[in-house]
């Protein structure tokens, strides 16, 4: 048979390929938004994909199965209650799909969507009536389970993963594996998921905390307290995904720094994908930084961008450009103005201005700093974070939800920026000085946990919040 887990590295998203060889046909599940590693796997196989299985409506990211049945002539199943707008088969509860040897099973998993379900997969060269893999889609993870809240009201949900954790899930035999819809690091888990790609039924019944709850109310009240913010734009990711069939590429057109400057005057946000080195050591002024270099950046993205306002990306090259715009893609941003044409190298040359941040290790910070100071702090991780510990006198805006400059940060007084390990302060620095902030410190090389390591006080007691 063939199996083939297929990973978008920046969002955390597993899709799979699955088929027989012998018999020429295979299907896709839940696949991503760029089909070409599909079709490359198919002619390497010699396989048709026929099918195309979707585990639900996804909130996350856009699903490539409008280009790839256009590509393939494959159909798309769904379960009923997804209800999209466009030509599928609508299955239920133990519909089975046979593709030669290899046979796959609906289970109808509800709770982190109505119409969510996992399938099961059973080989006629093993035992023909047992399944030997699970694909768990975003019900059950590596090391945690799904959130509750994108669909149903976030109780409701809740309840609805318990049960189908409980009564379908959890009954499949210890040695059944475990292939889940998400990586540790995606927005639709919790904080306790895993970068292993698989897992097996008995593993998570042992080790994952989540399942060890048995009372379905304990279950609630542990799930609510773990979810994070939502996604901010996971309607509208939902809205895509349930149709039209979603078909064309955006095309992003080269910008020259005249270009460039006419749209940052007229309100495009511009988006800096290089390491965040390069951006503190010169950048455009008014950009904000968001790497596309580490896993998050469509994450990160889609926080701050505006669906009704033009993105246009600045990277090294156009290449490093061009790849950002297809990572804004997945995640439904297709506002796209255009790119910097060669890169922040093309704006050095015509002479113009930048702008610079300054950088400072979390030593540095310690013993420059106490309280009554001029330096202020700004804490950018998520509410969690701060409420396990945080610098004392610090201040907390979550970098998401920067918007202004927040309340209680003085842009005349320096600014240091920090967060968990540097990559989110990056952003969050260049939003401050994107509001006005004129002397900011982007905390690197760690963060809160690095100052705690080292034995330093924390603060447990509330925040001091900007607004």
């Amino acid at each position: 048979m063939i199996f083939r887990q297929i990973i978008h590295d920046d969002l955390g998203c597993a899709s799979y390929m699955i088929g027989d060889e012998n018999a020429g046909v295979a299907c896709v599940v839940d696949p991503k938004l760029e089909i070409d590693e599909y079709l490359r796997l198919a002619g390497y196989f010699g396989v048709e994909i026929a099918h195309i299985l979707e585990t639900h409506n996804h909130a996350d990211h856009v699903s490539g199965h409008g280009r790839l049945a256009v590509a393939t002539g494959a159909q798309i199943h769904v379960h009923r209650l997804a209800e999209p707008d466009y030509a599928h088969h609508a299955f239920d509860d133990g519909w089975e799909l046979a593709l030669g040897n290899v046979r796959v099973r609906a289970l109808h998993t509800p709770g982190h969507r109505p119409e969510h379900t996992a399938f099961l997969l059973f080989d006629r060269g093993r035992d023909p009536e047992r399944p030997w893999a699970a694909l768990t889609g975003d019900t059950l993870f590596v090391g945690d389970v799904a959130r509750p809240d994108l669909a149903v009201d976030k109780e409701e949900g809740a309840r609805g993963i318990f049960r189908s954790l409980q009564t379908r899930l959890l009954s499949l035999p210890p040695d059944v594996e475990v292939w889940p819809g998400h990586l540790g690091g995606s927005m639709c888990g919790g904080p306790d998921m895993d970068m292993k790609i698989s897992s097996t039924i008995g593993y998570e019944r042992a080790e994952n905390a989540s399942l060890s709850i048995a009372d379905e109310d304990d279950f609630v009240v542990d799930a609510l307290g773990k979810l994070g913010p939502q996604p901010p734009n996971f309607q509208a990711i939902v809205a895509i995904n349930r149709g039209p069939l979603h078909l064309e590429s955006v095309k992003a057109h080269p910008l020259t720094p005249r270009q460039l400057q006419s749209m940052r005057q007229d309100g495009a946000l511009l988006v800096d994908v290089r390491n965040d080195r390069q951006f503190d050591d010169a950048h455009v002024p008014g950009s904000v930084s968001i790497t596309a270099l580490r896993a998050g950046f469509g994450t990160k993205l889609a926080w701050l961008a505006d669906l009704d306002r033009d993105v246009v990306m600045i990277g090294q090259d156009d290449d490093d450009a061009r790849g950002a715009v297809d990572l804004a893609q997945a995640v439904g941003i297709t506002r796209i103005g255009g790119y910097l044409a060669g890169g922040m190298t093309s704006w050095r040359e015509e002479g113009r201005p930048v702008a610079r941040i300054a950088r400072m290790t979390v030593e540095d910070l310690h013993e420059l700093w106490t309280p009554s100071d001029n330096l202020q702090i700004l804490d950018v991780r998520e509410q969690a974070e701060w409420d396990k510990g945080h610098i004392p006198g610090s201040h907390f805006c979550a970098y998401h939800d920067i918007k202004a400059l927040p309340e209680g940060i003085s842009a005349d007084r320096p600014v240091a920026v920090i967060c968990g390990s540097g990559q989110r302060a990056a952003t969050g620095a260049s939003l401050l000085q994107h509001f006005g902030a004129r002397d900011v410190i982007h905390i690197v090389d760690g963060g809160v946990p690095r100052w705690g390591r080292h034995g330093w006080l924390l603060s447990a007691q509330p925040a001091t919040e900007a607004a």
